[in-house]
């Protein structure tokens, strides 16, 4: 069934840069340096919104992600909102971006990037006939404007100026790495149309870069960003061949991700991956966060079982969003349902960056 897929897979577009982006474009200087006194950096984190007709679940979870930003909380506040995928689903996506983007995030103060899902690089003849049209046009800008969508109802959100569908942004703490695996509703693929390895080769050269950082003593936490998740047990299967595609490239430049932030599955999950690398063990989480609004889906229970070389330790059928942090020595991610009726998050994790150990 891979092999069958991989021969009708949609393009990926060539970024307009291959250097990291820097908080500092993003958010300014100022901001970029309160982030770095604080000591640590946040950001949400969560994906599948494309608002449902009658349901209100995306509204709920943004306003409850705009509850985390405090007037004077300066570099305590959460950074950006990591968009995990399929923002927009169904046709006329450049004008759904009003209704199921512009719109539920019109209080949302942050920023906010993305990785593109398959719904997004999805082809329709007559309404979408050019894959990632809409994504490209709204997170992938020449410059940072208000597009008259959003402008038309005085919504004054700019666009993002991502260098394509696959990224690295340059934080302090924090690299994060976003991919697109493509348009299958699953497996993922890195790989796109006629065997197109480019995004491989930029993951390969960037992976070597960040391991001469971390050889020269500038140590920060790794987070992958990709829509289709490598494990999942509810709502879609994991790929297992993208697991096994990014693991050949990780292996060749030496470096391990921290943490692996997936969507498209409508629910949550927490899979522990237990694996040796250069002689040492590792703990690595892989979260699936696809309960950003779009009509939840079943999920296997998980009381930490034991499922190949990792462990399936919780889940949760709703809505909600992550909240991750990096530190010098931690990387935290909570996950907080929507609504909640309590004041802790529904999960909590933490790795110890200097043993890559869940404590």
């Amino acid at each position: 069934m891979a092999e069958w897929i991989a021969r009708d897979l949609g393009p990926i577009p060539p970024p307009v840069r291959t250097t990291p982006m820097l908080l500092q474009e993003i958010i300014g200087h100022s901001g970029a340096q309160e982030i770095e006194a604080a000591g640590s950096i946040r950001f949400h984190a969560t994906g599948d919104t494309g608002r449902p007709e009658g349901s209100d679940a995306q509204e709920e979870v943004a306003e409850e992600m705009a509850t985390d930003f405090h007037p004077d909380g300066g570099g305590l506040n959460p950074a950006f909102f990591l968009h995990l995928g399929d923002i927009i689903y169904g046709h006329r996506k450049d004008a759904l971006y009003r209704d199921e983007f512009y719109r539920p995030y019109k209080r949302y103060p942050g920023k906010i990037l993305a990785v593109a899902g398959n719904h997004d690089g999805e082809v329709f003849r007559e309404s979408d006939p050019q894959p990632l049209r809409a994504f490209l046009a709204n997170f992938c800008a020449s410059r940072a404007e208000v597009p008259p969508i959003a402008r038309d109802v005085r919504i004054f959100r700019e666009t993002m100026t991502q260098p394509g569908v696959f990224w690295r942004l340059d934080a302090p703490f924090l690299h994060l790495v976003g991919l697109y695996s493509n348009i299958a509703e699953g497996p993922g693929f890195l790989e796109g149309r006629g065997n197109d390895e480019s995004q491989k080769t930029w993951l390969a050269r960037t992976l070597r870069e960040i391991r001469q950082e971390r050889d020269a003593g500038r140590r920060k936490a790794l987070v992958f960003a990709v829509h289709h998740p490598p494990y999942s047990n509810g709502g879609h299967s994991g790929s297992s061949q993208m697991l096994a595609t990014l693991d050949g490239i990780c292996q060749e430049a030496g470096v391990m991700p921290d943490a692996v932030l997936s969507g498209h599955s409508h629910n949550y999950q927490r899979h522990t991956r237990r694996i040796s690398f250069e002689g040492r063990s590792m703990e690595i989480p892989f979260v699936v966060a696809g309960c950003g609004g779009h009509n939840d889906s079943s999920v296997d229970e998980a009381f930490g079982q034991v499922i190949g070389d990792r462990t399936f330790d919780r889940s949760l059928r709703g809505f909600g969003y992550l909240l991750v942090t990096a530190s010098p020595q931690k990387l935290a991610i909570d996950l907080w349902q929507v609504p909640s009726h309590t004041d802790h998050p529904f999960d909590s994790i933490k790795v110890d960056l200097s043993t890559n150990r869940l404590v």
